[in-house]
């Protein structure tokens, strides 16, 4: 799949360049969330985040962009309103690293510094690949999760996955050919395990080791009475993780007249 549609943007990046193409550079700044075993809803804001990138416009409306993105998101039962959640006792931090390539459509035609429209909204949507690899801290060290197979796992999970980027934002032209602008995207992932919780208590055969046997229920840390059951539910048994990326994008675009000036 990460073939096709990496195939399918390099064909719609090679038919729509034409006299009027220009180039973009730029980067961001801001938060990063998720929602998951650790937090079901709504999306909560949890680490911070940066990405760079480069970008062609192939006129006003349309671009392709190459996305080199950075977060951090974390969750924690303890924090939770609900009092189940707060016994399971979970927690979990985890550095995202993510390398995607996606189309992007203004509505309003904008050409920096050419152009006569100020500012435009627009929606983006892609393709890519992040990297993953959750922690927990147990007496006072931090821990990687991946692996210990908390819930009893044949095999540790893979710590790459496919991504669909997905999102909204609006820029605007601060001066000259300097854009500023706002954007959410989100990502459906392939995974469920960016938080390292899924499905079910593992019984304590399965597990490979003592800090495991710890760590794949610590409601006992809180309240002094392990709940988790082996072959009970651990995770929301909700099929795969999501996450975004929010903040605030600054870039400059590569703008001749030949190129763009309108009458």
């Amino acid at each position: 799949m990460l073939k096709l549609y990496a195939a399918l943007l390099l064909t719609f990046f090679c038919c729509t360049a034409y006299a009027q193409a220009t180039w973009e550079i730029g980067g961001s700044a801001g938060g990063a969330g998720y929602i998951g075993d650790l937090n079901p809803s709504p999306f909560k804001p949890s680490g911070g985040s940066g990405a760079i990138f480069i970008k062609r416009n192939f006129n006003g409306y349309l671009s392709a962009r190459a996305n080199y993105q950075w977060g951090k998101i974390a969750g924690a039962d303890s924090t939770s309103s609900s009092e189940q959640l707060r016994n399971r006792n979970l927690s979990f931090t985890d550095k995202l690293s993510e390398l995607s390539l996606m189309a992007e459509f203004n509505f309003m035609k904008y050409i920096p510094d050419a152009g006569k429209n100020k500012y435009t909204p627009y929606i983006f949507l892609g393709i890519g690949s992040t990297s993953f690899s959750p922690r927990t801290i147990y007496q006072g060290n931090e821990i990687e999760l991946r692996e210990l197979r908390t819930e009893g796992q044949t095999s540790a999970y893979k710590t790459n996955t496919l991504v669909i980027p997905y999102g909204a934002g609006i820029k605007y032209n601060i001066g000259g050919k300097w854009t500023m602008g706002a954007e959410v995207g989100y990502r459906y992932t392939r995974t469920d395990y960016l938080d390292d919780v899924s499905g079910l208590y593992a019984y304590p055969g399965t597990l490979p080791n003592a800090t495991s046997l710890a760590l794949a229920d610590r409601s006992g840390e809180r309240t002094g009475t392990y709940i988790g059951r082996p072959g009970t539910q651990r995770g929301d048994l909700r099929s795969k993780d999501i996450y975004a990326f929010f903040g605030f994008t600054l870039s400059y675009t590569f703008v001749t007249e030949k190129c763009y000036y309108e009458q």
